[in-house]
């Protein structure tokens, strides 16, 4: 067991929004739970208990109540609180009351900062809603964005959720490929959209790439131009012309399985999955996670970079739900350097701060000191999701603010738009463990056979139904592929696609993706486990492991890529592999140590271990991975190259008759 870092005080129960929460059912319902666990696990088993407490407790006002909070229980044919009609936006952009205080922070590097007050937003959603229905927009109809992290991006949002249409949204950043593949599937009526932006000192022009977009889908009536930065669309309506009339806040009662948005997978291999998120699901969900696991309530502030692409865009705008207010950031993170996040995080005031484990990572490598460094007064959480963090890193956050801030590691994902696994006021933290599932989510590790084990690696799955799992995919009119994704291989219960280990007591570590997970000679091996290892090592800045398995049932070739400011030797190469040794055993050594210029990501950050894979493997690239996602569309070239030189050497010893054995790698794939 790692060493505990911190546990929840002694006035967490007065404090905090879990703890009104545990006050509140014990008045209303004449519930008691002394502590997490037990309050977890009256949350998996009393399902309609537990989810009509949510809805009351954060008074859920819909236009129809609902005749149940669960019609029925089995999945993947779960029906969520039938009869009920209500709308998110209504709830999101608050009441009378709240009208003068702030919901939207913008921060940017293309224009001057912005704020709004909840009044002022909801006087624009109603003009831009006003401005969708002069463009016929309609309920059911889907409008689609090409928009940076900006407060029109919330208004339009908003505003068509008002009418019940549909939203989807993709960063100005993806190329039109990448867009039309998602868009398309929709058939949009209008969409929104940038001429350019600013990302860092360089000015991105995507005129070109918005006239591609809109010609290749032709469902299209408007397209809408935002104005941000020097460039214009001439032909295309404005954002003021959208917003000139005013109009009255409304709000179109929709059933709670309508949908709401639209969320894509990294469609890193063939076209992106259209993940459908319902209304009612998404307005339950992110309400109990705001509040419960990240603490948030009125007059609180969440800062959370995100791009318009990423699920925890639609978390982050959420917060508005709990009277929270919100910080938008557009541009490039780390401009002008890597303290750039904190000092936002001082000039807002933030009381919740998201960032990736990896820019903790670096701070730390960096030497920065946070707490010393800036005046972080409010902030109570620190969140970190979008790949594991190294026990290191929790050191060093619990090093830089001791008990000032609560270290939230989480781990989710677009399927269900919300974490599975987090931590809460009312856990512990330990260092490189995530504190356990959260409320309302029946997650445990299986192993190939179905069985729930403890202890050892096995797929993570969720056992009971939750709110937040999808509708559907769009266009999946039997379901058929939405089932095979999710629930193939367990009948019944939800497989979410990662590789997870519990301890007794419920904390856990997450070892990667399981499609990606490493079977070394019949042992299966997380990928996590590696990077914390090579990437703590000096020199090494990020890393990528993928196993090749042996068809006769070896153990395989095991082959590992690090890229960094150092040159990869024998020295360093006998460092990685007395490290991986030492720290994790034997069977962690690679067989190959090779060097590239750098690791390729998907543009939320996880690592193309699988299409990486499969490139070795001898697939095209173009079939793997789509450019457009990357965040360095250069970076699968190294890739590319080992496979035909590998190819080349396997070719060349069948015909000399030699064999190729295996043994640490040498060279380099730059």
């Amino acid at each position: 067991m790692n060493e505990i870092l911190s546990t929840p005080g002694p006035a967490v129960r007065d404090e905090s929004e879990i703890g009104r929460y545990l006050r509140w059912l014990e008045s209303r319902r004449q519930l008691t739970f002394p502590d997490y666990d037990s309050l977890w696990q009256w949350s998996v088993t009393d399902l309609e208990g537990f989810w009509s407490s949510v809805w009351e407790f954060f008074d859920v006002r819909p236009h129809t109540p609902p005749t149940a909070a669960l019609g029925r229980r089995s999945m993947p044919d779960t029906e969520w609180f039938p009869g009920a009609t209500l709308n998110y936006a209504e709830h999101a952009l608050g009441r009378e009351e709240d009208r003068d205080a702030v919901a939207v922070v913008a921060h940017s590097q293309t224009r001057a900062p912005i704020e709004l007050t909840f009044g002022e937003l909801r006087d624009q959603v109603a003009r831009a809603r006003a401005g969708l229905l002069r463009l016929g927009v309609r309920k059911g109809d889907r409008v689609v964005a090409y928009l940076p992290n900006i407060p029109e991006t919330l208004v339009a949002f908003l505003a068509t959720t008002s009418i019940g249409a549909v939203w989807a949204a993709c960063a100005p950043e993806f190329g039109p490929r990448s867009v039309v593949d998602r868009f398309a599937q929709l058939e949009p009526k209008v969409l929104l959209t940038v001429a350019g932006y600013r990302y860092g000192e360089r000015d991105v022009d995507r005129r070109t790439e918005v006239a591609e977009i809109a010609a290749l889908l032709p469902t299209l009536e408007r397209v809408v131009h935002v104005p941000y930065g020097p460039n214009a669309l001439p032909d295309a309506l404005g954002w003021p012309e959208l917003l000139a009339e005013p109009g009255e806040p409304a709000f179109e009662p929709v059933p709670f399985d309508h949908p709401l948005f639209v969320l894509f997978s990294s469609g890193t291999t063939g076209i992106p999955k259209a993940i459908v998120h319902r209304h009612g699901g998404i307005l339950l969900e992110h309400l109990k996670n705001n509040a419960l696991s990240w603490d948030l309530k009125p007059g609180d502030r969440m800062l959370w970079f995100s791009t318009t692409a990423w699920m925890l865009w639609n978390t982050l705008v959420s917060a508005l739900l709990v009277r929270a207010s919100i910080v938008m950031i557009d541009g490039n993170p780390v401009h002008p350097d890597l303290r750039e996040q904190w000092r936002i995080a001082q000039d807002t005031g933030a009381t919740l701060m998201g960032v990736s484990p990896g820019y903790l990572m670096a701070c730390r490598k960096a030497g920065i000191r946070p707490a010393e460094e800036f005046a972080l007064p409010r902030l109570r959480q620190l969140g970190a999701a979008g790949s594991p963090l190294a026990a290191d890193g929790f050191r060093w956050v619990a090093e830089q603010f001791g008990d000032q801030v609560l270290l939230n590691v989480g781990c989710g994902g677009t399927d269900v738009c919300t974490g599975i696994l987090q931590g809460s006021p009312l856990q512990a933290v330990r260092a490189g463990e995530i504190s356990g599932p959260c409320l309302g989510v029946a997650a445990y590790a299986y192993d190939s056979e179905g069985r729930r084990v403890v202890g050892e690696l096995g797929e993570l799955v969720i056992t009971e139904p939750m709110p937040s799992m999808p509708v559907g995919f769009w266009g999946d009119t039997d379901g058929s592929r939405y089932r095979a994704a999710y629930f193939e291989e367990f009948p019944g219960v939800w497989r979410h696609g990662d590789w997870v280990r519990f301890a007794p007591e419920g904390h856990c570590v997450v070892a990667g993706r399981s499609d990606a997970t490493l079977n070394r000679g019949g042992v299966r091996l997380g990928t996590a486990e590696f990077y914390a290892v090579v990437e703590d090592l000096p020199g090494i800045e990020d890393s990528l492991v993928v196993h090749i398995e042996d068809p006769e049932g070896g153990n395989g070739e095991l082959l590992l890529f690090v890229a960094g400011p150092v040159e990869l030797d024998d020295t360093l190469r006998t460092a990685i592999a007395r490290a991986l040794r030492s720290a994790l055993s034997p069977r962690h050594v690679p067989d190959v140590i090779e060097q590239v210029p750098a690791v390729p990501r998907n543009r939320t950050g996880k690592k193309l271990e699988v299409p990486v894979k499969r490139i070795l493997l001898g697939a095209r690239p173009e079939s793997v991975a789509s450019g457009d996602v990357l965040t360095d569309p250069r970076s699968l070239d190294p890739f590319v190259a080992y496979a035909a030189g590998r190819a080349t050497a396997t070719a060349c010893a069948t015909d000399t008759g030699a064999g190729t054995g295996t043994g640490t790698g040498h060279g380099s794939a730059s």
